[in-house]
């Protein structure tokens, strides 16, 4: 049940349409629905604002199938899936409508929704190695309606592709900087903007980079105001983030 829903069965109470018992009935049997192998969060949409997003990886095509369809029958429209592989997203459209897009990993079942007229996000990537993540950040801030600029493979070690772009990162709501090795980025991003930037440290990089741990300390350890830091590799958690910040 999404909150347009339950606003409807609410003006049905109100007008005499639905009885309040029968609706007390429609809103116990909400909070999830158990497929055995999965309880889907059918009132997060109320709750939050969103509504349950799957994480594929770990997840057979089956079971993503049968949440999907099961989402867009009963609470939802759209569901978005993160990391699902490509041999999984071509067994997962067989059975329902899907976007997928092999660069992000991500996978959109049922409408894609329409731009919202909000602030503009913009993604900033430390180098091409980067952009898997960053495009993850981008389909997810998509998915949920916000406009997203892409500025990819402007890092410090050549600083002048980034200060090129100062006015486009100038009319950002959100920036979302994204970097490996040192993750130096997210710093200079932040002392350039007045809007808050999420910092999302991946995992490109060679041995002394610990896999992101370099560039997460790096980005915890920022002396610029205004940067919040995400997990290693984790565009969903900035994009979904940023699509926060944005409506605000």
């Amino acid at each position: 049940m999404n909150k347009d829903e339950l606003k409807n069965m609410l003006t049905m109470v109100a007008n005499g349409t639905l009885s309040v018992d029968d609706a007390v009935t429609k809103i116990k049997l909400q909070p999830y629905d158990d497929l055995g192998f999965a309880k889907i969060d059918t009132h997060r949409g109320v709750r939050q604002g969103a509504d349950e997003v799957i994480y594929g990886e770990g997840k057979t095509a089956e079971q993503i199938s049968k949440i999907v369809s099961h989402i867009l029958e009963n609470s939802a429209k759209s569901v978005l899936i993160t990391r699902m592989s490509e041999d999984k997203a071509g067994e997962v459209s067989r059975c329902v409508p899907l976007h997928y897009d092999s660069a992000s990993r991500i996978g959109i079942a049922g409408e894609i929704r329409k731009k919202k007229d909000t602030g503009n996000i913009v993604i900033a990537t430390g180098g091409t190695s980067d952009i898997p993540v960053a495009e993850e950040a981008a389909q997810t801030a998509e998915f949920y309606g916000n406009r997203v600029t892409r500025l990819y493979d402007v890092g410090v070690s050549g600083v002048h592709r980034l200060i090129d772009n100062a006015e486009v990162l100038s009319g950002a709501k959100v920036v979302i900087a994204v970097a490996g090795m040192e993750g130096a980025l997210a710093s200079v991003v932040g002392g350039m903007v007045d809007c808050p930037v999420i910092a999302v440290p991946t995992s490109v990089g060679y041995g002394a980079s610990f896999g992101g741990l370099s560039a997460l300390l790096s980005m915890l350890n920022s002396c610029a105001s205004g940067v919040s830091v995400v997990n290693i590799d984790n565009g969903f958690g900035a994009g979904y983030l940023a699509n926060m910040i944005n409506k605000i």
